[in-house]
C-alpha cells in the first residue's frame, strides 16, 4: 500500500514541477515506476480523477493567478501552460470557473480554484519526531484589516471544519489576493462568534477599504491592528503533519509572554498558516502590552 502511494505522490509532484509542459501518462509511468496502465490506475484510485483531468485543472487555476496578479496577454498564459489554442484554453477556463479569462482579468472575482490533495507517502500514524527539535518565536504586528470567513457550527479544528464545511473552501479563499499572500485559519474569540456558530473558520485577509465580492454564504468581519507572538516549528516531512502541529501547540502552552513584557490577548483570534513541510508549521497567537 505505501508503495502505491509513493507512487501517486510521485506523479502529483512530476506534474507540479512539469506544469507548464506537455505531460503525458509515459512521463508520470516513468516517475512513479509503474507501467502507464497501472500508474493511471492508481491515479484514479487514490484522486478520483484522471491524470488529464488533474493536470487540466491544475494548469487552469494557474492560469487564473496569473491573470489576477500580472499584467500579462491571454495568449502569452495559455502558450505558456502548454495549452494548444487560445480557443481551447477560453473554452476550459470557461467551463472550469463560469467566466472567460478576459472578463477574469479585468475584474478578478473569487473563484473555486482547484487545490489538490497531495497524497502522502504513509498512511497517518504516530512518528518518532524524537529528536530535539527547535521552536522559533518572534513579535509581528498586522495591521487593521477586514477577513473574508466562511462560518460552520460545530467544528473546532481543521479536520472537523473540513467535514462540516467542505474542503474546497480553500481553493476559493485562494483566488482571492490577500494582504499577507495566503488565506489563514482563525480561532474566533466569543465576541466574533454568533450564537450557532464555530470558533475555527476559514477565511482570506483584505485591505480595509476591501470593496469586492464577497461569495454567496461567506461574510466579512473587521479585525484591529494587533501584535501576535509568530510560532515556527522546523520543517517536517508531510506526513508527520499532526506532530508537527501538536509541537507548536504544546509550546505555546508552555510560553510565558511576561519574558518580554506582554500578556495573551483574547480579544483577537488565533491565527493557523497552512501546514507546510517546507517551511515549518506556523501559528500567531495574539498579545497585548501588560
Amino acid at each position: 500500500m505505501d508503495d502505491q502511494r509513493k507512487a501517486v505522490r510521485l506523479m502529483q509532484d512530476y506534474i507540479s514541477e512539469h506544469i507548464s509542459e506537455d505531460i503525458t501518462i509515459a512521463d508520470l509511468a516513468e516517475a512513479s515506476s509503474f507501467s502507464p496502465w497501472y500508474a493511471r490506475k492508481l491515479f484514479i484510485k487514490y484522486l478520483d480523477m484522471t491524470p488529464a483531468v488533474y493536470i487540466r485543472r491544475l494548469k487552469l487555476s494557474k492560469s487564473a493567478l496569473r491573470l489576477r496578479d500580472e499584467n500579462v496577454k491571454i495568449l502569452d498564459v495559455a502558450t505558456d501552460l502548454g495549452f494548444e489554442s487560445v480557443d481551447g484554453y477560453q473554452r476550459a477556463f470557461r467551463r472550469e470557473f463560469g467566466c472567460n479569462p478576459k472578463e477574469y482579468s479585468n475584474s478578478p472575482v473569487p473563484i473555486w480554484l482547484f487545490t489538490p490533495y497531495l497524497i502522502m507517502e504513509k498512511e497517518r500514524k504516530v512518528s518518532d519526531m524524537s529528536e530535539i527539535r527547535n521552536v522559533f518565536i518572534q513579535v509581528i504586528e498586522k495591521p487593521a484589516r477586514k477577513v473574508i470567513i466562511k462560518r460552520g457550527n460545530k467544528a473546532t479544528e481543521y479536520w472537523s471544519y473540513c467535514r462540516e464545511v467542505g474542503c474546497d473552501v480553500w481553493g476559493l479563499l485562494t483566488s482571492i489576493k490577500s494582504i499577507s499572500g495566503e488565506p489563514v485559519c482563525m480561532w474566533l474569540p466569543k465576541h466574533l462568534r454568533k450564537p450557532v456558530t464555530n470558533e475555527y473558520v476559514q477565511g482570506v485577509e483584505v485591505e480595509p477599504d476591501y470593496s469586492g465580492e464577497v461569495p454567496e454564504g461567506f461574510e466579512v468581519i473587521d479585525l484591529p491592528a494587533a501584535k501576535y507572538l509568530l510560532f515556527r516549528g522546523e520543517p517536517f516531512a508531510e506526513e508527520n503533519y499532526e506532530d508537527a502541529i501538536r509541537e507548536i501547540w504544546d509550546a505555546e502552552k508552555k510560553y510565558n509572554p511576561e519574558f518580554i513584557g506582554y500578556e495573551w490577548d483574547e480579544s483577537n483570534p488565533r491565527i493557523q498558516l497552512e501546514p507546510r513541510g517546507d517551511r515549518g508549521y506556523i501559528e500567531l497567537v495574539p498579545v497585548k502590552s501588560k
